[in-house]
């Protein structure tokens, strides 16, 4: 590899005694590009990890194929992309995942990486320290992450990076509610699932659509009061809708949020959608909804759509960076 992978630590003050006891000092890798001197300044791009992923998986080496940082290395030596300074934050929780949001239920997630991880790295390195020169990707719930920080955080970042990212709520998710709740029943209810299958994590598929509608739980519809910290959006007894918590997940759909995030959105030099022609979780669908609904308001949106599923898709930051890159201020400062 031609650039740096350096890898340091973040005391966070804002994930400081968050509700679930995770830990407040945090693992970042930041990967340097070969032109690196410490005098020339770069574009940063963030890139979030997906549900039940860290900035460890994205890091990870596999002697069988390249990971996300050695396949943007390789693209940099073709000269198929410019040079950038990557981020890899960890916003990883008990639940096996922040949703990248600020919840009463989890911790200040959305406030880390827009007011202390962003900060830090442009203190440590040589960034060029303009939200003009900074975007945000990831895959699954990174890519929401990234739709939400873009939303939200428009102060922070120029350019979104969406692959497959969870939207569409009513297609993507509510098909996951039933197997969640047979789930939490079978365990003997939401608090014992709670307390026994994060130490080993999830042993099947039930299990792990459980665990993720938890973890949405307590981004999107938290109960500071009582552990676990979350209200479920059905009832454990029947499965049947609790419409008043759905609404309040509908309510933190990027879908739903587009027309009240115009202002903001209109701000992005580019907004990067993609998403696998038969996503098993329908996320193709959710994907072709925020092109449409973003393109509606002619916002500056691209939408890849390619042959594959949800799954192993790493492959596609080789696509979108350089695009990403492009549309931010780049050169010394």
């Amino acid at each position: 590899m031609l650039g740096e992978v350096v890898r340091t630590s973040h005391e966070s003050r804002c994930l400081q005694g968050n509700p679930l006891g995770d830990p407040h000092t945090r693992d970042l890798y930041v990967y340097l590009p070969p032109e690196y001197d410490g005098k020339q300044r770069f574009p940063t791009v963030m890139l979030l990890a997906g549900f039940g992923s860290t900035n460890h998986s994205i890091a990870a080496w596999s002697p069988w194929k390249p990971n996300t940082i050695q396949r943007f290395d390789q693209l940099l030596s073709e000269g198929q992309c410019p040079p950038a300074i990557l981020v890899l934050p960890d916003c990883f929780n008990r639940w096996g995942g922040s949703q990248f949001l600020d919840s009463p239920g989890t911790g200040l997630y959305q406030t880390y990486l827009a007011e202390e991880v962003i900060p830090f790295v442009d203190a440590e390195f040589k960034t060029i320290p303009d939200r003009e020169a900074r975007a945000v990707a990831g895959r699954s719930s990174g890519g929401f992450g990234a739709l939400r920080l873009g939303m939200d955080r428009p102060d922070v970042v120029s350019v979104i990076g969406s692959h497959a990212g969870d939207a569409a709520f009513e297609v993507s998710m509510r098909p996951m509610l039933t197997t969640a709740a047979i789930a939490f029943e079978q365990a003997g209810g939401l608090e014992a699932f709670a307390q026994e299958v994060p130490s080993a994590g999830p042993q099947n598929a039930s299990q792990f659509d459980a665990i993720f509608v938890l973890a949405a739980s307590g981004a999107y519809s938290p109960d500071a009061e009582a552990f676990p910290y979350a209200k479920l959006p059905f009832e454990p007894k029947t499965g049947s809708l609790r419409e008043d918590v759905w609404r309040e997940w509908l309510a933190e759909d990027p879908l739903s949020r587009i027309d009240g995030s115009v202002a903001a959105l209109k701000t992005m030099s580019l907004i990067y959608l993609d998403a696998g022609n038969r996503d098993e979780h329908g996320l193709h669908f959710a994907a072709r909804m925020l092109a449409d609904a973003l393109s509606a308001h002619e916002l500056r949106v691209h939408y890849d759509e390619f042959e594959g599923g949800h799954r192993g898709t790493s492959w596609r930051y080789e696509t979108s960076l350089p695009q990403m890159i492009q549309a931010l201020r780049r050169g010394s400062e």
